[in-house]
C-alpha cells in the first residue's frame, strides 16, 4: 500500500477565519434564475458557507459535444462568493448527457446477466470504458481551466458516490480489465490458480485470456469463492483508477487544490474498500443516511468513528446526509424531534469539520423530490428550517470556541473492521448465511457503549495495534501480516477481544488448517474442530444456546474441543445433553506473552454482549466508568494537542430522560436543561450536550 496522500483542508475565502464547513449540494439549474437571489439570503440567514454545485451538471454545461456554457455556473458562483459562501465544485461527470449514451453505447454497463443498463436515471457508466474516460477526463480539464483562478472555488468535488449503482460491470471491457488486473496481482496464470483453488471443480486455467467475469452460472450454483472476492477487489480498484485518473486531471491544471470523492461509509455500506480509497483523497468526505429504529444513534456514531479510521484521526467532511426522510427505503421514516440537531453534532462530535446535507432546496420534480432538504416544499416557514437555523448557529458558537483546533480523542479501545472480510462472508456457500461481518463490530460498538465506553472503529489497515484493548469481531479474513501483528500485538502486552468467525481463512480466501481459528490458536488458546449453525428452518432445529453468565446465542456457535493451560473459561453453554454442548466453553481469556486474549465463541447479540462484557472488561484490566446509568448516554471527547481545547459531547440513547453531571462550560444544550446550581442536565431523548472543560 502507498502512503496516503498529504492531507489538503479547503481553506476560507479570502478574507474570512476558518469555520465549520456548513452548507449541502445546490443544483441552482433545478431553478429559475430568480430563486438565486433567495437561496443566498437564506443560506445566509441559516449561517451556510459552502455548498456544492454542478455534481450532476453535465447535460448543461455540454449540452452538445464540445459545446459549453459556464456561463450560468459563473453568474451563480458569482453570487455565492460575493456573499462569502465557498464553492465546493464537482465535475460534473457523475452521469453522462444523453448524446453521450446515444452516441457511444458502448459505455453502458453490463449486469451479470448480460442485459445492457439503459440511460434514464444515473450513473449508467462502465469504469472499464476509454471511451467514456477520454470524454469525462475532457470534461475535468475543461472545468479545471475555466475555474481555475476562480477565488470562491476552494475543493474539487471529483464525481460523486462512485460504485453506487455501478459497483459490478461484466462488459467485454471489464473483462479485459480484470484480465490485466490478474496479471498485474499474480504474475503468472498459476498462481492465479492457486489463488482461486482452481483444481476444484476442474476450473483450471491455460492463460489469462481464459479469465471471465463472475457472470450468471444458474440458479442454485455457487461461484468459485476465491475469484469472486477477487472480482470485488477488482471492481473497487476499477473506480478508484477511474476516480484517480479524474483527480489527475484536475491537479495537472490546479496543483494544490483540494480534491475529494464522497464516499458512502455506513455499518452496512461495504460496496467499495474505502480504507484503500483513503489514501488517494486530500480529505474524507462521507455521505450517510440514517438507521430508522432504536439503532439510529448508535449506527450513526459507529459509522462516523469508521470514517474517522478511515481519515486517520484528520479532519473528515461530512458531504451528505437528510435532514429528515429519504426517498429510496419501501418506508421513509421522518427523523424525530431533535435529531436534525443530534444527528449533525454527532458527525462534529466523531471529527468531521464539515457539515453538509443533501440537498439545499427541495426538488419539485425528479426522482429526488420526496427527498428531505435543508429548505423543504414548505419553505423558510418551516420546522425543518428553523433547525437548519438553529444548527448553524451552534456550529458558529462552537467554531469560535476553538473546536476547528480540535480532533477525536482516542478512545482505549479499537474494534476492527475489514472490508475484505465483508465481502469473503457475502458468499453463498458457507456456514451459514446469517452471519455478515459487518454486523458484529457494530454491535461490539453498541455492547461497549452499554458498558459506558465508546470505541473508536479502526480499518484492519489502520493503527489499531496503538491501542490499550482491540476487539477483533469475526475477522473472517487473517492474512499473514494482520496474524503477525495480532500475535506481536498480545505478546507485547495488549489485551484482545477475538468472536466466533474470525482467522478462518487467509486472503486468498484459503482455510487455515489445523483448526480454528488457524493462524492464531495459540494466541487464543482454544481449538474450534467445527461450527454449530442455528436456525429454526425445521421441527426440533437447534436455535438457541443459554451460557451459563445469563447471555443466550443464536445463529453461530463454536464447538470448542480444546483449551489451552494457558487459559481458562469464563463461560460456558447449558444445553440438553444430545447437543454435545452442555458445559462446553463459550467464553475464555488466555495468557498469551506479556497479553491477554478473550474468546467470545458464538454470536450473543448486543444484549448477550452487555452481559458478558463486565466480567471479561475486568479479566483484562480495563477500566469502565461507575454507576448503574453509564450506558444511557454516549460520550464522546474532541481536545487539541495540549488540551487547552477541550470538548465533551453527550448523546441521550434512550427515550427516558437521561440526567448527567455537568463539567465545564455549556455551550449547546439541544432538548437539554442545564441545573447550574447542582452542575447537573436533563438531557431528553434525541438530545444532546456539549460543554467546555
Amino acid at each position: 500500500m502507498t502512503e496516503h496522500r498529504t492531507f489538503n483542508w479547503p481553506q476560507p475565502l479570502e478574507g474570512q477565519k476558518p469555520r465549520i464547513w456548513y452548507g449541502g449540494d445546490y443544483n441552482p439549474d433545478q431553478w429559475p434564475e430568480e430563486v438565486w437571489d433567495e437561496d443566498i439570503e437564506l443560506m445566509k440567514k441559516a449561517g451556510v458557507n459552502l455548498v456544492s454545485v454542478a455534481i450532476f451538471s453535465w447535460a448543461k454545461l455540454e449540452p452538445e459535444e464540445g459545446v459549453y456554457d459556464f456561463d450560468w455556473l459563473d453568474r451563480v458562483i458569482d453570487k455565492l462568493g460575493k456573499a462569502g459562501i465557498a464553492v465546493d465544485l464537482a465535475t460534473g461527470t457523475a452521469s453522462p448527457p444523453m448524446w453521450l449514451t446515444q452516441a457511444h453505447p458502448e459505455i453502458l454497463w453490463v449486469d451479470y446477466r448480460g442485459d445492457v443498463c439503459q440511460p434514464g436515471a444515473r450513473q449508467h457508466w462502465r469504469a472499464t470504458s476509454p471511451v467514456f474516460l477520454d470524454y469525462a477526463l475532457n470534461l475535468c480539464r475543461k472545468m479545471a481551466e475555466h475555474y481555475k483562478d476562480n477565488p470562491y472555488v476552494v475543493s474539487w468535488h471529483v464525481s460523486n458516490e462512485y460504485g453506487c449503482h455501478n459497483r459490478f460491470d461484466y462488459s467485454e471491457d471489464a473483462e479485459r480489465a480484470f484480465q490485466k488486473w490478474c496479471e498485474k496481482r499474480y504474475g503468472t496464470i498459476d498462481a492465479v490458480n492457486d489463488a482461486w483453488g482452481t483444481a476444484f471443480w476442474a476450473q483450471r486455467m491455460n492463460n489469462f485470456s481464459e479469465i471471465i467475469p463472475p457472470r450468471f452460472i444458474g440458479d442454485g450454483n455457487f461461484m468459485n469463492p476465491g475469484k469472486l472476492l477477487d472480482w470485488k477487489r477488482f471492481s473497487s480498484d476499477a473506480l478508484l483508477d477511474f476516480y484517480r485518473s479524474e483527480r489527475d486531471a484536475l491537479l495537472e491544471i490546479t496543483p494544490g487544490k483540494p480534491q475529494t470523492t464522497n464516499f458512502m461509509v455506513s455499518a452496512g455500506g461495504t460496496g467499495l474498500d474505502y480504507d484503500k480509497w483513503g489514501y488517494d483523497v486530500d480529505f474524507v468526505s462521507n455521505d450517510h443516511y440514517f438507521t430508522p429504529g432504536e439503532a439510529h444513534l448508535d449506527e450513526l456514531a459507529y459509522s462516523a468513528s469508521l470514517t474517522d479510521g478511515i481519515a486517520r484521526k484528520n479532519p473528515w467532511f461530512l458531504m451528505e446526509h437528510s435532514t429528515s426522510a429519504v426517498n429510496w427505503r419501501p418506508i421513509n421514516y421522518r427523523v424525530e424531534p431533535g435529531e436534525l440537531v443530534r444527528d449533525s453534532l454527532a458527525h462534529l462530535a466523531m471529527g468531521a469539520d464539515a457539515i453538509c446535507y443533501f440537498q439545499w432546496r427541495q426538488s419539485k420534480a425528479g426522482a429526488e423530490k420526496w427527498h428531505s432538504s435543508m429548505v423543504p416544499h414548505a419553505g423558510a416557514d418551516s420546522q425543518i428550517f428553523r433547525d437548519v437555523c438553529e444548527l448553524g448557529a451552534d456550529l458558529g458558537k462552537l467554531a469560535d470556541e476553538g473546536l476547528l483546533d480540535t480532533k477525536l480523542v482516542k478512545s482505549k479501545i479499537a474494534v476492527v473492521f475489514d472490508y475484505e472480510s465483508q465481502w469473503a462472508t457475502e458468499h453463498t456457500a458457507t456456514p451459514t448465511q446469517e452471519v455478515r461481518h459487518w454486523t458484529e463490530p457494530l454491535t461490539w460498538f453498541r455492547a461497549l457503549a452499554d458498558n459506558g465506553l465508546t470505541a473508536d472503529v479502526v480499518p484492519v489497515r489502520g493503527p489499531w495495534d496503538q491501542y490499550e484493548a482491540v476487539v477483533l469481531p469475526s475477522l473472517t479474513i487473517l492474512s499473514e501480516e494482520t496474524s503477525r501483528r495480532v500475535r506481536e500485538y498480545v505478546a507485547n502486552g495488549g489485551k484482545l477481544f477475538v468472536t466466533y468467525y474470525t482467522g478462518l481463512v487467509d486472503e486468498k480466501d484459503h482455510v487455515w488448517l489445523g483448526g480454528y481459528p488457524g493462524s492464531i490458536r495459540d494466541v487464543v488458546g482454544v481449538r474450534i474442530e467445527e461450527f454449530a449453525a442455528m436456525g429454526d428452518d425445521f421441527p426440533g432445529a437447534m436455535d438457541h444456546l443459554d451460557l451459563t453468565n445469563g447471555a443466550v446465542a443464536h445463529d453461530f456457535a463454536d464447538v470448542i474441543t480444546s483449551v489451552a493451560d494457558t487459559a481458562h473459561v469464563v463461560a460456558s453453554f447449558k444445553a440438553d445433553k444430545w447437543t454435545g454442548f452442555d458445559g462446553a466453553p463459550a467464553v475464555t481469556v488466555n495468557d498469551f506473552g506479556d497479553g491477554k486474549a478473550a474468546y467470545v465463541g458464538a454470536r450473543l447479540g448486543r444484549e448477550g454482549l452487555a452481559k458478558t462484557l463486565p466480567a471479561l472488561l475486568e479479566e483484562l484490566g480495563i477500566e469502565t466508568p461507575a454507576g448503574d446509568d453509564r450506558g444511557e448516554v454516549l460520550r464522546v471527547e474532541r481536545a487539541d494537542a495540549t488540551d487547552e481545547n477541550h470538548f465533551v459531547f453527550l448523546f441521550n440513547r434512550t427515550h427516558e430522560v437521561a440526567v448527567v453531571d455537568v463539567e465545564g462550560e455549556p455551550l449547546v444544550a439541544s432538548l437539554a436543561q442545564v441545573n447550574e446550581s447542582e452542575h447537573t442536565a436533563a438531557i431528553r431523548p434525541n438530545g444532546v450536550l456539549v460543554v467546555k472543560l
